[in-house]
């Protein structure tokens, strides 16, 4: 298990930096970027949080249990992988609800689906998911092990019954009702776009439209098959007194791909979006140099031809009036 988290933690610590900079690295938080961008760079972000906890958990398992960090680091950890958790989900939420906009409203909602507005809720779902996550800051802490050390757990005051109740808590608060609104709502989306026949100029937009609508359905599809094993092995834990061995392996087996669904993500933005692939190659891409020839002068002195550093073949094509390609992940 150590090994196949390490192999998790590392490959999906670069794929979500590689999204990180190419996003930052083709819009630099100027007004080029969309509201999908801002969705998958903040989801991104969250990613790459929870993952920044796993090395803690490869020491946890390669100790036994035992946690030496001390009890401060126990708190901030635990709540950054609870919170990360929750995060993700209401994010992939709020994608979906905007892919409902675009898809099913695209003219009538669009002065509320703006850059502005996107990172405004990513804020609230951030401050939602902290004050969501008070039990873990209240009752984290260490915990005495029978060898003589402490690790890092959960103390709920009354462990039988609250233990129940914090579980059913956790479950529909960052799983079913998230997952209840997001199957609802692309119900909805599937029902639009089967029935509506969009007039020829806009065939376009439409097509883009269901691209990007397809890679939030595979987000959200990879991220509820992902953890669903471990949510349902947290509520059938309620049952059992005495875990069996092949119990805890497949539990085990389901945190992994828990952390698991955080690597993928940007695997899936990468197979899923021309676009994005386009402008990873753009921002890997290093500058090129190549010679430009200024006009004469008006007093009819010769042509003047110098290097220029990033100019290349997209640099002619902009001075004949062509549009450049766009610079950011998804269209609306």
């Amino acid at each position: 298990m150590p090994s196949l988290f390490g192999a998790i933690c590392l490959l999906g610590i670069m794929g979500n930096c590689i999204v990180i900079y190419t996003i930052v690295k083709r819009s630099k938080f100027r007004a080029q970027q969309t509201v999908p961008d801002i969705f998958i760079f903040s989801l991104s972000v969250v990613d790459l949080l929870f993952l920044l906890g796993m090395p803690f958990l490869i020491h946890q398992l390669l100790g036994n249990g035992s946690w030496c960090f001390g009890a401060t680091m126990c708190t901030v950890i635990t709540a950054l992988d609870s919170n990360s958790q929750i995060v993700s989900t209401y994010i992939l939420t709020v994608m979906t609800l905007d892919r409902y906009l675009a898809t099913v409203h695209p003219m009538r909602f669009n002065h509320i689906r703006t850059p502005r507005v996107a990172v405004a809720v990513v804020v609230l779902v951030w401050i939602l998911s902290l004050l969501s996550i008070t039990p873990v800051w209240m009752y984290a802490g260490l915990m005495p092990l029978q060898d003589g050390s402490v690790g890092c757990a959960l103390l709920l005051p009354d462990p039988a019954r609250d233990t129940y109740w914090y579980t059913l808590y956790q479950f529909v608060l960052a799983f079913a009702l998230p997952l209840l609104i997001i199957c609802m709502v692309f119900i909805r989306i599937l029902q639009s776009m089967a029935s509506s026949v969009a007039p020829l100029p806009q065939r376009n937009l439409r097509v883009r439209t269901r691209k990007v609508t397809r890679m939030a359905v595979a987000i959200c599809l990879a991220f509820f098959l992902c953890w669903a094993p471990y949510y349902i092995l947290q509520l059938a834990h309620l049952g059992v007194q005495r875990p069996s061995f092949a119990f805890l392996c497949t539990y085990n087996v389901a945190i992994s791909l828990g952390y698991a669904n955080s690597c993928i993500n940007p695997f899936l933005y990468i197979v899923l979006s021309e676009t994005f692939k386009q402008q990873l190659l753009g921002a890997l891409r290093p500058p090129q140099r190549s010679l430009r020839v200024e006009p004469a002068t008006a007093d009819g002195g010769s042509l003047n031809m110098r290097h220029v550093p990033g100019a290349g073949p997209r640099d002619r094509d902009n001075s004949s009036g062509d549009h450049v390609l766009p610079v950011t992940v998804a269209v609306h």
